[in-house]
């Protein structure tokens, strides 16, 4: 953007749009992408002030790359953030904003209500690092304070949450992290920036899988972790050693995805809603969810702190694993394949697939039932969509 003596303010959506990489001597409208591993300087003492961070000249990319950068920037202004860093994949950013601050004999504290990958991170990992942990129940806010320990270092949520679209009050949330000096760290894939804005409401760390919706097409991986800069800092410098760093293609084409990104979601909310209304009262579903249903038990909550109920419906079907299955097979429309925001709609067995290696207990626990379905509501028309489902749920019953 040109540089002018009263720059004004301009809102996030404008910033994710016009952010960029310093134009070339070409002078092109669409940055370029920086396919580098490192980075050049024009003498002995140049090179030298880079690698002691008295300079912000570029080095090598796995620790920063113009192209990133831009992406990181994008996201900065979406999440209200003063810093970020991104990473390969949504894991990769969960698992560098653990690592960075916990160590042995710390204790982290984490909704049960998480991705099945986080799950697999907090419970088989972390132990062998010596870190313990203790999960809390969404629903049960009142609970979490009582599980603070002397050495809890962090909490981590998800919300809305991965399958079940819990919710919590943040802003209730980061009180008690504030009182007891525990970093928040709250995982907004579900929701993203467009929609809720956790940093405002008081967290410390967020962090994204922009595989999902921010690609929105399901072409690339990343993540990042955005936050105040003192605590992004030790994740750039963990994951500047480790080496979890978004490669310049995926981060180009994120970057592009990031100026749709308040339409889509806008697009992929309305006919979410749509969805859900459609669905409630199905004689062969047992219940529908959806934040923005005022059968959703923390609706009120939801509609405190978000702007839309995002593009994700779930609903348990009657007749439980089997009967899930077949409703699958049965679908035309919808792909069947493990990942959500796309484009295109998704539908998912979690029992069986994202959520498999939980035991049944745990699944249970976290509000997982055998019939749990998860749909992912692409861009399509809503009708079409609606369509498809009602006719497998007609056409899978015994």
């Amino acid at each position: 953007m040109k540089q002018r003596t009263n720059k004004p303010t301009y809102h996030p959506e404008t910033q994710a749009v016009r952010i960029q990489s310093e134009r070339t001597s070409h002078m092109e409208h669409s940055a370029p992408m920086y396919l580098t591993s490192s980075f050049c300087y024009e003498d002995s003492e140049a090179m030298r002030a880079a690698f002691a961070d008295e300079t912000d000249a570029f080095i090598y990319t796995r620790f920063s790359n113009p192209t990133v950068e831009e992406f990181i920037q994008r996201m900065c202004a979406l999440e209200g953030a003063e810093a970020g860093f991104a990473t390969a994949s949504g894991m990769s950013a969960v698992f560098g904003s653990f690592m960075a601050f916990l160590k042995t004999g710390d204790h982290l504290l984490s909704s049960q209500s998480i991705f099945g990958s986080t799950h697999t991170v907090i419970t088989k990992f972390l132990p062998k690092w010596g870190i313990e942990h203790t999960y809390f129940d969404m629903t049960k806010p009142e609970t979490i304070e009582a599980l603070i320990k002397p050495n809890t270092k962090m909490i981590f949520v998800e919300t809305p949450s991965n399958p079940g679209l819990d919710v919590i009050d943040l802003t209730a949330l980061s009180a008690i992290a504030k009182k007891h000096k525990i970093i928040l760290n709250v995982d907004n894939c579900f929701a993203t920036p467009v929609l809720q804005k956790p940093l405002a409401l008081g967290a410390d760390l967020v962090t994204h899988s922009a595989t999902k919706w921010i690609d929105g097409q399901g072409r690339v991986l990343g993540g990042i972790v955005l936050g105040r800069k003192e605590l992004v800092d030790e994740v750039y410098a963990f994951c500047r050693s480790t080496g979890p760093s978004l490669s310049p293609f995926n981060a180009w084409v994120l970057s592009r995805s990031l100026e749709t990104l308040h339409i889509r979601m806008a697009r992929h909310s309305e006919s979410a809603l749509s969805l859900a209304k459609a669905l409630e009262g199905n004689p062969h579903l047992e219940w529908v969810k959806y934040p923005w249903l005022t059968s959703h038990p923390q609706h009120a909550i939801a509609k405190e702190q978000m702007t839309a109920g995002g593009g994700i419906v779930c609903f348990g079907i009657s007749g439980g694993l089997e009967r899930g299955r077949r409703f699958l097979d049965q679908l035309e429309l919808l792909s069947l394949t493990a990942n959500l925001g796309d484009s295109r709609s998704i539908a998912s067995h979690p029992a069986s697939t994202t959520h498999a290696k939980l035991s049944e207990a745990e699944r249970l626990n976290v509000g997982i039932t055998p019939g749990l379905i998860r749909i992912s509501v692409g861009l399509e028309h809503v009708g079409d969509i609606i369509a498809d489902i009602e006719q497998a749920l007609e056409a899978s019953k015994a």
